[in-house]
Formats: C-alpha cells, structure tokens, sequence
C-alpha cells in the first residue's frame, strides 16, 4: 500500500501565488493542489491536505498556534503515515522545536518545510521543498517510516527541526544545523545518514502536550548591559524562567550586581538556562572564570542547544510542571536529541 501523507498549511510564502494580471500576491487553494503541481502524482504516495482556516505569516506566530498543528497531527495520526507542514520560515525553528517536545513518542515523520520565494514564482524554490518533504515524508523501510521524529527540510537537507536556526533572509540555503549533522540529503537519489537518526521506543504511544507555559524571557548579554536592563527583565511580574544568551562557551560578565541580580530571580523560584550566542558550539560552565559564578549559582546549562530549542524545552518543561528539584537536571538531559 502506498503512504498516506498529510500535508498541513499554516501560512508563509511557500502558500502564496502571484495573480498574473495584477502581480499580487494571494494564499494558494490546497484543494487544487495536484492541478497546480502536477509532479505530485509522480510520487509513491497518496496526498491529502488541511489548512488553517485563516493562514497566518509567521511573525505573528504563537503557541496556541503550535497546539493547533498538535492537535492536526494528533487527530490524524492513526490515519496517516507521515505529516508534512507548510510554515513561515521566519519562525519555522521555534515552532519545528516546540513540535519535538510537544510529540512525545512520535514515530512518524513530521517534516517542516517552506520557501523564499512564493509556489508560482518563476524562480521558485517551493516546489522543490514540497515535493522532497513529501518525498522524505514518504521513506518507508519493513513499512515502518525511516523517520520518525520532527524533522525541517529546506534546500536539499533534512535536518533535526530542534538543530536548526534561520541563517539567511536572501538565499535559498536559509537554514543551518550547527552542532548536529543533516539526516537526509536530496541529489540524485536520497541519502539517508541512519546513524543521526531519531530512535524512539515504539512500544510507546504518542502524547501530545499542549499546555506551553510563555511566561518567559530572553536576555541577550552585550558589553554595557546595565543593571537596570537586567533588574527590569527578572522582575518582570509571574516570570518563570530566563534564557540568558552569554559569550562564547558560556561566559559573562563577572560583576557582583549581574551576579546577585541573577542569584536572586534563582531563590524566586525563576529558572536560569544558559545557551551562547555563538552560532555553533557549546556552553562549558566553569571552563573559563567568567562562568564560574553562574554554576555556583546554579544556572542551568543548555550545553550546545540553539536558542530557538531552548526557548521552546523551556516553555514545555514549565509547562508540563516538572518539580525545581528535577527541573536542572531533567533540562540538561536530552529529551528529543536536542542536545549532544
């Protein structure tokens, strides 16, 4: 039997389509999709669609959005062997990554994907995306799918979607994995890099987590930061955790305000979770004496997690209500590969 595959439209450009007389551009009718890209019937699968009732850009993207396509997938998750997202690509990371942590014992591929330039563009890299996604979407091996995790593919990768970060406005190769290798690459034929692969338990059933706690904040450190920037910040009202963007493998600077501002938001029950601000790379609390102080206090470390990754864990672990006894230690190990 042929996989059946899903392919859910959010918004973002690869929906768009220019109107040939006016130039404009407007959302592209799904329900008309084999019509207007025919080369879709070329693939070893059989395709159904659902859209947002109203496609929204990704700017304006949000976790009840993210619940939304949670419960899309969970409705149809007996009924369909892989799940393919239409998604904005400004914010396509975070809402990939938030979807890994909110799938709990998925075995089924969930795979991003969108385009810089609109479907009926001339120079469009939408109908590339689409089709291998699906593709991908598609690989079956003993009929069990190959993969079986959230994945984000852009421009002949498929990536692991809590690795990734938006790299590029311009280019087609918009998106990067830093500290994780690519899981399938698109030439001739589709190669597959088995041993990155996700391997869930698959005698376990999937979960769908749906309550996503916002009640964070994200400090960037730069020279000159003041200590009424942080007071500001960790004193906001109901805040309960910070992802503290520092310098390289972790560092700070080691002045005593910045230290007891963060010492205090910590006994406040506030969960401090530091990542760098590196584009690759990995926090390494302690290696240097400019992050000495934030061990000591109890910062936990986001090791080598993208911002994007450690937003959303964090969103998802306050919002699963995880207890501040285990909540260090549960952060700092991997839950969806998001870690080495």
């Amino acid at each position: 039997m042929k996989p059946k595959i899903l392919l859910i439209y959010t918004g973002g450009t690869i929906g768009m389509i220019k109107d040939p007389e006016t130039g404009v551009l407007r959302a592209f009718d799904f329900d008309n999709l084999l019509i207007k890209i025919p080369e879709l019937k070329l693939l070893a699968c059989d395709i159904e669609t659902v859209s947002f009732k109203e496609p929204i850009d990704s700017s304006n993207m949000n976790p009840s959005y993210w619940v939304q396509i949670a419960e899309i997938i969970e409705k149809h998750y007996q009924s369909f062997d892989g799940f393919v997202i239409l998604h904005g690509s400004d914010t396509m990371s975070y809402t990939a990554s938030a979807l890994s942590f909110m799938l709990e014992n998925l075995t089924k591929p969930v795979v991003f994907t969108g385009s810089q330039l609109p479907i009926g563009d001339l120079r469009t890299d939408a109908k590339e995306n689409l089709i291998t996604s699906i593709q991908v979407a598609s690989l079956q091996k003993r009929d069990k799918p190959v993969i079986k995790e959230v994945g984000l593919y852009f421009e002949y990768k498929l990536y692991r979607a809590n690795r990734t970060t938006k790299i590029n406005a311009e280019h087609f190769e918009a998106f990067s994995s830093p500290n994780y290798q690519d899981l399938v690459e698109s030439g001739v034929h589709l190669r597959v890099n088995e041993e990155f692969l996700w391997k869930p338990n698959s005698r376990r059933k999937l979960k769908v987590h749906k309550h996503m706690d916002d009640n964070i904040v994200l400090i960037k450190l730069f020279p000159g930061i003041n200590i009424s920037t942080i007071e500001c910040m960790l004193n906001r009202p109901n805040l309960k955790g910070a992802i503290l963007e520092t310098y390289g493998a972790g560092n700070c600077t080691t002045e005593r305000w910045f230290i007891d501002a963060l010492k205090k938001a910590i006994s406040k029950g506030v969960h401090i979770i530091n990542v760098t601000q590196c584009s690759g790379g990995s926090v390494l609390m302690g290696q240097y004496e400019t992050s000495t102080q934030l061990k000591k206090i109890g910062v936990i470390s986001g090791e080598d997690m993208t911002t994007e990754a450690a937003i959303c864990k964090l969103m998802y672990m306050l919002g699963s209500k995880i207890s501040d006894t285990d909540f260090k230690s549960v952060y700092e190990t991997p839950l969806r590969g998001e870690m080495s």
